[in-house]
């Protein structure tokens, strides 16, 4: 059992369009160091129901994106895990049954990765907004990252420690259920 260690980085912004232009400059960043499949990002937006629905996100390809083609990252899955909703207005259960348990598998990695306390007070962190960015990238990145998160109007970072090869074994077995 391998496990990585991840930082994940949750921005709080007063609009989503601050949020959309931090996850590009986070994109480019991890374009120009060449570690373009090293991240997930999911920018999130909180309606005026209250409920949160991801507008953006970018997966990494290498780990559980590959299994369904669709892409679930661990930004993704911990959206979900800190949000459910966020699965079905974010339109990532509308495929097959098959999509909605390989997300809840990443959503149970990211969510067993970290504390309770760092999930309850990123959750909370999160709902201070109108629309949030969360990245999950490698260590070695954690600085340039939180950086390029300028227009956020408070940044949290906690770390995240999961299996990335449990994780692309349950999603695969969740796949061909």
């Amino acid at each position: 059992m391998a496990i990585d260690t991840f930082m994940v980085f949750v921005g709080v912004y007063p609009n989503v369009a601050a949020a959309e232009a931090d996850y590009e400059l986070v994109k480019d960043l991890h374009t120009e160091a060449r570690l373009i499949d090293a991240y997930d990002a999911a920018v999130v937006e909180r309606r005026t129901d209250g409920k949160t629905k991801i507008v953006k996100k970018h997966e990494t390809p290498t780990r559980v994106g590959g299994v369904l083609g669709g892409g679930v990252g661990l930004a993704t899955g911990l959206v979900v895990a800190l949000f459910p909703f966020a699965a079905i207005g974010g339109g990532l259960l509308a495929a097959t049954a098959a999509g909605g348990a390989v997300l809840g598998s990443v959503a149970g990695h990211a969510a067993a990765g970290m504390s309770r306390k760092d999930l309850k007070d990123l959750g909370e962190h999160l709902d201070e907004g109108q629309a949030g960015l969360v990245v999950v990238a490698v260590s070695d990145m954690g600085a340039k990252v939180e950086r390029a998160m300028k227009r956020a109007a408070k940044v949290e970072a906690r770390r995240l420690e999961a299996d990335t090869a449990a994780i692309e074994q349950d999603a695969k077995n969740a796949s061909a259920e």
